[in-house]
Order: C-alpha cells, then sequence, then structure tokens
C-alpha cells in the first residue's frame, strides 16, 4: 500500500510540475572600428539539442590585455565564482569556422550565467569605461543567434576594452557551453552565425530605429520556428515558401517596409541553412525558441535583462534550493491527502 501511495503521490506531483524536473543551477572575428559608439546535438526530434549551463562563466578575448581584466569584470558584474577563459583565434575556427583569425583580432568578452527554466536567452551589452565599444552586433541579434545554435536559459553579458564590430564575442558563449559539458553541434552554430551575418545589413539600414533589431530578431524567430515545425511535420519548405512565411513575420512586427528585399533576401538564404541543420529536427528548439522570442521582440537598446544581479551565482543556488524546498512541501503536501 505504501509503494501504491507514493507511486501516486509521484505522479501527481509530476502532474502538477507540468512533467518538469526540479532544474540544475542552470561571425566572425572582431573587426576593430573607429566608432564609439543537455545531450549531444542529434538529428531526431525526440533528443534535446538545446543547451543551458551549471554554473557562471566569463570568457576574454584573446586580444583584450590582462591589464582591462579588472575593469572587464567590473563591467560585466562577474566575481570570484566565475570560471574563466579565454577564447583565441583556434576556438575561432573550432566553433566559428567561417575563415581564419589571429589572437588579436579576439578583443570582445563574455559573461554568461545560469536563468531560470523557461527564460530563454537574454543579452546585455554593457559600455566598458563609459564607451559603447560593440558598435555593430545587438543584444536582440546576439540572443537569437545564440538560441538558433542550440543554447537557452541563460543570461549573456557582452563587452569590449575598445572599439569593434562584435561578431566574435559567440566564440566565448559557445566555449563556455563546451567547457561546461554541453558540445554544440557545429552545424548549429554555423548556421546560426550565418544567420547573424544576414541580418547586419538590414539592422544597418535602419540604424535610426532603437525597435528595429527586437522586432527583425522576432520575426526571424518566429520564421525559425515555423520552418522547424513544419519540417518536423514531414514538410521541407523551400526558399519560396520560407520568403512568404518571413514576408508575414515582418508585416506582423510592422517592419516589411523598412525591410529591403535585398535583406530579405540574404535573410531567406540563412534560413535555408538553418533548415537543413540538426536543430531544426528538434521539438525542444520549437518549444524554447518562443521563449527568446518573447524577450527580443518589445526589447529596445543594449540591455534586455535589466536584473541588478543578473549574474550572480549565489542567488541562482538559492533559487535553485528555493524551488527544492517547494517541491518537497509539495510532496508532503499530497502525501497528507491519502493519509
Amino acid at each position: 500500500m505504501k509503494k501504491r501511495t507514493l507511486m501516486t503521490t509521484l505522479m501527481v506531483a509530476a502532474l502538477l510540475c507540468g512533467g518538469a524536473v526540479v532544474p540544475a543551477v542552470q561571425a566572425h572575428a572582431d573587426t576593430t572600428t573607429q566608432a564609439s559608439s543537455s545531450s549531444s546535438s542529434t538529428t531526431s526530434s525526440t533528443t534535446s539539442t538545446t543547451h543551458t549551463i551549471s554554473k557562471s562563466y566569463v570568457v576574454y578575448g584573446a586580444g583584450a590585455p590582462e591589464s582591462a581584466y579588472s575593469t572587464l569584470n567590473s563591467t560585466m558584474g562577474v566575481d570570484s565564482s566565475f570560471e574563466k577563459l579565454t577564447a583565441t583565434a583556434s576556438d575561432y575556427e573550432k566553433y566559428i569556422g567561417n575563415g581564419t583569425t589571429t589572437n588579436a583580432a579576439m578583443i570582445s568578452s563574455v559573461a554568461i550565467a545560469p536563468s531560470d527554466p523557461g527564460s530563454g536567452v537574454r543579452v546585455n551589452i554593457k559600455k566598458y569605461d563609459g564607451e559603447s565599444n560593440i558598435t555593430q552586433v545587438t543584444a536582440q541579434q546576439y540572443a537569437m543567434v545564440a538560441q538558433m545554435a542550440g543554447v537557452t536559459d541563460v543570461t549573456i553579458v557582452v563587452t569590449a576594452n575598445r572599439a569593434v564590430s562584435g561578431e566574435s564575442a559567440l566564440t566565448g558563449v559557445y566555449k563556455a557551453l563546451a567547457a561546461d559539458g554541453q558540445n554544440l553541434d557545429s552545424q548549429n552554430t554555423s548556421a546560426a552565425n550565418q544567420v547573424l551575418d544576414a541580418t547586419q545589413g538590414a539592422i544597418n539600414e535602419n540604424s535610426g530605429d532603437s525597435s528595429y533589431p527586437g522586432k527583425l530578431m522576432a520575426a526571424v524567430g518566429n520564421v525559425s520556428k515555423q520552418v522547424a515545425q513544419d519540417k518536423q511535420d514531414g514538410q521541407t519548405d523551400d526558399s519560396a515558401q520560407i520568403q512568404a512565411i518571413l514576408t508575414k513575420a515582418l508585416e506582423n512586427q510592422g517592419i516589411a517596409s523598412k525591410t529591403s528585399s535585398s535583406a530579405q533576401t540574404t535573410i531567406v538564404n540563412a534560413l535555408i541553412t538553418f533548415r537543413d541543420s540538426p536543430i531544426s529536427s528538434s521539438k525542444t528548439y520549437v518549444n524554447n525558441v518562443t521563449n527568446t522570442i518573447n524577450n527580443v521582440k518589445n526589447s529596445t537598446g543594449d540591455l534586455m535583462n535589466k536584473s541588478k544581479n543578473w549574474a550572480n551565482s549565489e542567488a541562482a543556488k538559492t533559487a535553485v534550493k528555493d524551488a527544492q524546498n517547494w517541491f518537497q512541501k509539495l510532496i508532503a503536501w499530497i502525501q497528507n491527502l491519502f493519509n
């Protein structure tokens, strides 16, 4: 009888929790500018190709001098609990795979920390010593591209000690996940980085509209979700179909007239690469991308996550402990129902 009661208790608890498990704490190289402004990936739809991390990391660009580390840490909110890594030219070639670069060109630095389950990806671009040194890539691009590469439920902070375009920052994100035991599929990261390149032209054309990057990346995210869902339903969308989906998504965001036909064609071609990548076969991606779409679509500027202690690992541990205590209380309450 006790076995049956325990089994019933666990089944009811799982039902009330939505089947969730108590969570664990969960491109190119930079172009220097003068402006200052949980499993291995697979093509199977039944296996997750989306990953998060268990602790906080800071990844310095190899081109950032150690004399800048203190200010970089302060800028990104990094403390002694962060595991420290360096993103090198060889890391760029490994994780981005789009040509070659040098250590000196790896300037952007990133900090990445686990966020709440279901939170998607949020990105803050922080000023370094009062200067906006990431001059090209937007927070919304970083967020959606990281999600399309297979990253979720994290907050990322990006900065640089001197003015750069910012493309190499994603190398640090991918390296942090690898150090955490979460190896992203190279096809997924390559496809995601093509989306970064493809969306840059449209964003540059609308540089005076601070809301445009969020709207564009939400539209791109929605297209990727539809393309992935269609593929999993047995329909492989061709370029004309992807263009039609993109047009509708841009219209829904109110930016169709602001997005040139040439920019749209470039984005469609990148989305074809996404369609052919393993992550587009993942149900996990379809479920998780919605969270990041919601993060980017109404965001403007560089700060997508305005939480003061965005990367406080001790706070993350406390949150998990609270969740575990809540779960235990839930089980105790359910057990009382059978007494």
